[in-house]
């Protein structure tokens, strides 16, 4: 085994390692991530809704909004 596999398995047992450790890693509560603006809302306070955007070949595209 040459230098320059030695140093291509290094690097990938590095990235390895790194991913797996970054997968197992306990997070930290974040607002941002709870909410978009990073503000405390209650989820289940006023209507909530989806966007659909629908754009097809030839067709002209469309914003529909649904409301629950």
């Amino acid at each position: 085994m040459d230098w320059q596999q030695l140093v291509s398995l290094a690097i990938v047992a590095s990235a390895a390692t790194l991913l797996l450790g970054s997968r197992f890693r306990r997070r930290k509560y974040c607002f941002e991530r709870v909410s978009r603006c990073g503000c405390l809302e209650r989820l289940s306070s006023g209507p909530s809704g989806a966007i659909v955007f629908r754009a097809r070949k030839g067709e002209r595209p469309e914003v529909r909004l649904k409301l629950r």
